[in-house]
This record gives structure tokens, sequence and C-alpha cells, in this order.
């Protein structure tokens, strides 16, 4: 019988990039039906797939590389233990973001003393730039990532799933677990928003 432990599946997470390709076929639903009866390939295939996507989407929203890390690890360790617990009425990896989001605003809860946006929008070049910080500013891909920390949390996570994750509303809405009207306002404010900070950077129309 599989003793489901953090050691244990640390251990078994560590080795997912050896999952056999020929599993690459099989579906995210039979992989969840696999782990709920234990199958470590299973959880290999399902982490080698989703941890790159949960790391990200984590990483938005708490800012914290190693902590977005620690915080995947522990998402997948809750899928190996509650596999059992999926009922397959969103796509698994809906179910597994899901799981990521709350963990994520549960610890940016715990860090009570950190203002979370002051910090990131600390990420912002002055206006008096090194010529090196101005070559950088000229990316447009580094722009936008930038402007993206200066969005509101929840509005930076609709953008996110969205857009870095292609979730429909639908999608969207069970993840954050508001309705899909609500989901629609914060796309439209948040793309607004986004679409000045873009524009005061120099990328897009006047």
């Amino acid at each position: 019988m599989l003793t489901k432990s953090k050691e244990s599946i640390s251990t078994t997470l560590s080795t997912a990039s050896a999952a056999r390709p020929r599993s690459q076929a099989t579906s995210d639903e039979v992989l969840m039906g696999r782990i709920a009866k234990g199958d470590r390939l299973a959880m290999e295939v399902l982490y080698a797939r989703h941890h790159v996507r949960v790391f990200r989407f984590s990483l938005r929203l708490i800012g914290d590389e190693a902590l977005a890390e620690d915080l995947a690890t522990e998402v997948f360790l809750d899928v190996w233990r509650h596999a059992d617990r999926f009922e397959g009425r969103s796509a698994v990896s809906t179910w597994v973001l899901g799981i990521a989001r709350f963990k994520a605003l549960s610890a940016r809860r715990r860090r009570a003393t950190e203002q979370l946006d002051e910090e990131l929008a600390k990420t912002i070049e002055d206006p008096a730039d090194d010529p090196a910080s101005v070559l950088e500013k000229n990316d447009t891909s580094t722009i936008i990532r930038e402007c993206l920390t200066r969005l509101a949390p929840h509005h930076r996570e609709i953008i996110d799933l969205a857009y870095y994750h292609e979730k429909s509303l639908e999608e969207v809405a069970a993840i954050v677990g508001v309705p899909k009207n609500t989901v629609k306002t914060r796309m439209l404010r948040a793309r607004t928003r986004l679409a000045g900070l873009l524009k005061n950077a120099g990328i897009g129309r006047d």
C-alpha cells in the first residue's frame, strides 16, 4: 500500500521527466483515475504536463519564485492524495489551477506584512534609466510583463488564466469562484487598465 507522504511525493515528482513517451497520449482524465488507484507513473506524467503552468500561475499571484515552486509541489501533493475527489465536472487543468489559486491566495494572506502590489511595482525601472535599462525596456515582452505586474491581483489572475492558460470564461469563473458575468466585468476592466499602462510605456495606439 502506498504511503502518500510529502517525502514520497517529492521523490516521485523529481523523476517526472523520466515518464515514458508513450504515456503522453493518455488523457488527463484517465491519468486521474490511475492516480486515484496509486499509479506513480500516471502521477509523473500529469506532473510533467502541468508543473510549469502551475508554477507560473502561482508565481504571478505571489511574486516569489521559491515560494511558487514550493506551492507547486504542494499542489501536486494534494492531487496525489485526493485524486479520488476529482469528479470530472471540469478539465483536470482547471481543477489543478483551482487548487493552485487557493494555495497561492492563502500564502499571500499569511504574508500580512508584505504589500504585494508595492513590491511588484518596484520591478518597474525608474525614469532615470542607465543605457542597459533602456535597452531592456525596448523589449516588448519585457514591457508587457512589467505592465501586468501593475494590475490589481484579481485583474492580473483573470488575464493570466484567459491569455496565458487559454481558459474559457466558464473555466476562469470555476477557478476563481465567481459568476461568469463578474469574470467578464473584471476582464474588461483589466484589459482597459492594461491598455493604458501599455500606452504609457510606449506600446499601442495614441
